[in-house]
């Protein structure tokens, strides 16, 4: 065992480790009432496939798990659930690389509205076999702004 490391043996076989990671650690966070702003996640979007949309689901859990926004990073790959409403990103760090996408995962997204990037949607539903927002990019905005009636997978690409 490493020195500082804890090993905490879960028997749920319904959940993914991640899943029940969030969950140790969002009591963690209570019981030493901890001040963070946002969870972020290094590696799950590697490997098998299975485990890659193992860790959006968890995303999906999340919601009920934690009160903070959950961010899975990956090598040049960020995701991001964003539930149904408003948001402004920052796109002008430096961080971004070229490429986003919107991904309806879990159900349809039946209006999506966007600013800031090359190829906008207005009220355009997004779902498989319809439409799905990928390959996109920014214009010189700086800031994307996403209005969707349903959770959408944000993704995008990061700099090494």
């Amino acid at each position: 065992m490493v020195k500082g490391c804890e090993l905490i043996e879960t028997m749920d076989q319904d959940l993914t480790d991640f899943t029940k990671c969030l969950q140790i650690l969002q009591k963690k966070i209570e019981k030493k009432n901890l001040q963070i702003d946002l969870i972020v996640t290094l590696g799950g979007l590697g490997g098998r496939f299975d485990q890659t949309m193992a860790s959006v689901e968890t995303l999906f859990h999340a919601t009920n798990i934690t009160p903070f926004p959950v961010i899975v990073i990956q090598e040049c790959s960020l995701i991001y659930l964003l539930q149904p409403g408003r948001h402004k990103l920052r796109v002008d760090t430096g961080l971004e690389g070229t490429w986003c996408g919107l991904i309806p995962i879990g159900n349809s997204c039946e209006s999506v509205t966007t600013t800031g990037l090359r190829w906008n949607l207005t009220n355009q539903v997004l779902k498989f076999g319809t439409l799905v927002s990928t390959s996109n990019t920014y214009d010189d905005s700086g800031t994307v702004t996403i209005e969707t009636d349903k959770p959408l997978l944000w993704t995008m690409a990061i700099r090494r």
